[in-house]
């Protein structure tokens, strides 16, 4: 029994893992994987894609604010909205020292669209019909690929 016990050393060291060989592991994947990126980040990107695209023939829309909700809100005194089809979009004129908005509800999108390309297609559709009822126009002259099936 001349065997002593060594002192643990003053320098702690970081926990990497419990006594059973479980604990903290590393993420699932990598930040810059696409599968890292949660769903509204992913939706969120599509919008910008789309107005980026738009804002290269229209320069008056980097004054307009794009924001991306999860909802719309419920519209009628009752709580109910007006119509019978849930709205994709909408769009808010510039009023006193507050920008112009362009809004699209995430979930109703999402709902409607089975991949990525569809998403992406109908995404870039709401946003040219709220940027087309913002400035006046039509959805063809604001985006002359407006409604063609790619």
């Amino acid at each position: 029994m001349d065997d002593p016990v060594q002192p643990r050393s003053a320098d702690p060291r970081p926990r990497r893992r419990d006594r059973h060989g479980r604990g903290m592991r590393g993420p699932v994947a990598p930040p810059q994987v696409p599968l890292s990126a949660s769903r509204a980040e992913v939706f969120t990107d599509l919008v910008q894609d789309s107005v980026e695209r738009l804002e290269r023939r229209w320069p008056q829309l980097a004054d307009v604010d794009f924001l991306v909700l999860e909802v719309p809100p419920l519209g009628g005194a009752d709580g109910e909205w007006r119509d019978e089809v849930v709205p994709l979009g909408g769009s808010l004129s510039a009023s006193e020292g507050r920008p112009a908005r362009v809004i699209i509800y995430r979930r109703p999108v999402e709902i409607r669209t089975k991949g990525r390309d569809e998403r992406a297609a109908l995404v870039h559709e709401v946003v040219v019909e709220q940027v087309a009822d913002l400035l006046g126009l039509s959805p063809e002259s604001v985006d002359p690929r407006y409604g063609d099936d790619d």
